[in-house]
């Protein structure tokens, strides 16, 4: 159709035959011009459902070297459009950001966009909490995600933390994007705990390489200096549970600050452990 927006919305997955679906229903069928998956080998339902849908699914087969999937689609996949949008099987577009988007791209001059995100956790969405903002929307051309050549620090085939690195002014879209995880607090935990090790990974690499550090936004040198300190968990603990109104979404705002706190405090101990 005419009025589709001339976007291509990449999905990368592995077994998210319980995300997938309403991700799909969310995009419908008439909102841009292309669909891809991008797969890293699923062995649930979810090439099925991406058949049923009619959309193209491209293999991805990790080496553990630089570029991981986002990279990897960016640098191999021949797009035909202005506009790539990478969105998770868990991400889900509503109305107000559909029609915020469609306007902001009819006339942009931007190279990309930072879009916002809803978090939602035991069923519901979080009131509080830090916000939850990803540079995941960009003019094709206009860059790619950081070069960090990880040599197999984890099994995260995706990237993971990485921030694009475009040329050009970047914007924001205000309205929010669900972010809706449907496999559970038990998938949610063993997730962190891989990224936690890729984190320490990354910060041991960086703290010999102050060509990689000076590629960081503010937020990361932020994020990285705290790190040094056994105090980076309670500091977020604070910082989300009573400074950014956690506390309004009571037992489940404790139980989210708790959780993002251990995180934080796996970090900080996986750098200590490898730097024994």
């Amino acid at each position: 159709m005419s009025d589709q927006l001339n976007v291509t919305i990449a999905i990368p997955v592995k077994n998210e035959e319980k995300n997938l679906p309403g991700c799909l229903a969310a995009i419908g069928n008439d909102f841009v011009k292309s669909i891809v998956i991008i797969d890293s080998g699923s062995t649930d339902q979810t090439r099925a459902i991406a058949n049923q849908h009619g959309i193209e699914v491209v293999d991805f087969k990790w080496d553990g070297k630089f570029p991981k999937k986002r990279n990897w689609f960016l640098r191999n996949y021949s797009l035909q459009t202005e506009w790539i949008l990478f969105l998770d099987a868990d991400e889900y577009i509503n109305e107000d950001f559909k029609s915020e988007l469609r306007s902001k791209l009819s006339q942009s001059d931007k190279a990309g966009y930072w879009l916002n995100y809803t978090i939602y956790f035991l069923g519901k969405e979080l009131k509080g909490g830090y916000p939850l903002k990803k540079l995941a929307l960009f003019k094709v051309g206009s860059g790619e995600y950081e070069l960090i050549d990880e040599n197999q620090w984890s099994n995260l085939d995706m990237e993971v933390h990485e921030h694009p690195q475009l040329h050009g002014d970047v914007g924001i879209i205000k309205s929010k994007i669900d972010h809706q995880d449907f496999r559970g607090v038990s998938h949610y935990v063993i997730k962190h705990n891989e990224y936690a090790g890729w984190e320490a990974a990354r910060f041991l690499k960086a703290s010999n390489n102050g060509a990689i550090a000076a590629t960081w936004t503010w937020k990361q040198r932020l994020k990285y200096a705290l790190m040094k300190s056994p105090f980076v968990g309670p500091a977020y603990f604070l910082g989300s549970f009573f400074l950014l109104g956690g506390f309004r979404d009571g037992g489940r705002g404790l139980a989210f600050a708790i959780l993002k706190m251990s995180y934080f405090t796996q970090v900080y101990c996986k750098i200590r452990e490898q730097k024994v």
